[in-house]
């Protein structure tokens, strides 16, 4: 099942379902040691989208919580969520996740 406004046509959408799949393969495949020194730029990005979406939608900005390196893998599935309701452009949303990915060690 993919994910609401999730596309086989190859635009957007289909770009944000690969990436975030890539993103979360990723994070599955890194070592420990490797995830502890990339968490604080992962937390980061889901920080700067959390903001993203809060400014686009007029809401007050909030500190997103850090649960660890265990749940901040789900913490991007939300913001990506709350972003692809319409509060980010996709090309913007993609180019996140892409640059995220390429980040991680």
């Amino acid at each position: 099942m993919r994910p609401a406004g999730s596309s086989t046509a190859g635009g957007p959408s289909a770009v944000i379902d690969a990436e975030l799949e890539r993103v979360l393969r990723r994070w599955q495949q890194l070592p420990l040691d490797r995830a502890l020194t990339a968490y604080p730029g992962v937390r980061a990005v889901v920080q700067a989208l959390a903001d993203a979406v809060a400014d686009a939608t007029g809401q007050d900005r909030a500190a997103v919580p850090d649960l660890g390196p265990g749940v901040v893998m789900d913490q991007l599935r939300v913001m990506v969520y709350d972003g692809r309701q319409g509060a980010l452009a996709e090309p913007d949303l993609a180019a996140r996740l892409t640059d995220l990915r390429r980040s991680l060690p």
